[in-house]
């Protein structure tokens, strides 16, 4: 797929509203808000159950269920609309690697480790060069510190952190200019969450990719050196760079270890 030309920021959203609409009732679940994400740069969503950030991700990465849709205001990702996609739906996807929240426990059970990571490629070339897409499958499964004799495995053969690192690998597999990221390192153990990280950050440094991610962990948005978007019940409540440097809502001030926690 030929490349976009690029735009000057990974993603911008300008009054964001992204509402349910279920059985004639309509739910917000994200209400005005608006941030950019920088190429080369990785902004973490935080917040409590229920802030809107999985249903935020899910429209960024062009990868909503039936029923979430922008109801208000506009963003772009990599240039594109994601309110009326139109035809550039497949362009959006291909450029944006996502990873769903609990990703790892819903792995297609009929494909192997490494049909499953390849099937971004093998789903969208007619003509796939199968020696080429083995090594580069082989190559994120080191990358992830995951076993190479685990590609003709199936995934209910595999741990519940080794099928996340196989979810994260099939969102990686395409070299994204941006990665869409729910909650990236649960299930993983220390050693684990220090390779997926530096999966991250290697193509961050290395070809300016961007990453928007969903975690509850200080420490991996610290490792990530990421800026930080906090929402509660759908509104912004706090902005910045870490965990500990951020600008506060007024009302938002007096509780927010609970937000960040």
């Amino acid at each position: 797929m030929a490349r976009r030309i690029s735009t000057d920021a990974a993603i911008v959203c300008s009054d964001l509203s992204i509402s349910h609409v279920a059985r004639g009732e309509t739910t917000r679940l994200i209400d005005g808000i608006t941030f950019t994400v920088a190429r080369g740069s990785v902004l973490s969503v935080m917040g409590p159950t229920g802030a809107g950030k999985s249903s935020l991700l899910a429209v960024l990465a062009g990868r909503a269920d039936s029923g979430i849709a922008v109801t208000g205001g506009e963003a772009h990702v990599d240039g594109i609309s994601v309110r009326r996609p139109g035809r550039a739906l497949r362009e959006l996807t291909y450029y944006t690697g996502y990873l769903a929240q609990s990703a790892g426990a819903h792995l297609p059970s009929r494909l192997t480790v490494s049909e499953v990571i390849a099937e971004p490629v093998t789903s969208r070339e007619r003509r796939v060069n199968q020696k080429a897409l083995s090594i580069r499958v082989a190559g994120l499964l080191d990358e992830l510190m995951l076993p190479l004799g685990l590609a003709g495995k199936f995934p209910y053969e595999l741990s519940a952190g080794m099928r996340q690192r196989v979810a994260l690998a099939r969102a990686l597999v395409l070299d994204p200019r941006i990665l869409v990221a729910d909650e990236p390192f649960a299930n993983l153990d220390v050693d684990v969450r220090k390779a997926a990280r530096e999966a991250i950050t290697r193509r961050r440094d290395a070809s300016g990719m961007a990453a928007l991610i969903s975690t509850h962990e200080p420490e991996a948005v610290r490792e990530l050196d990421a800026n930080v978007l906090v929402l509660r019940g759908g509104h912004v409540v706090a902005f910045g760079h870490g965990t500990k440097d951020l600008i506060w809502t007024p009302s938002a001030e007096a509780d927010h270890g609970m937000v960040v926690s």
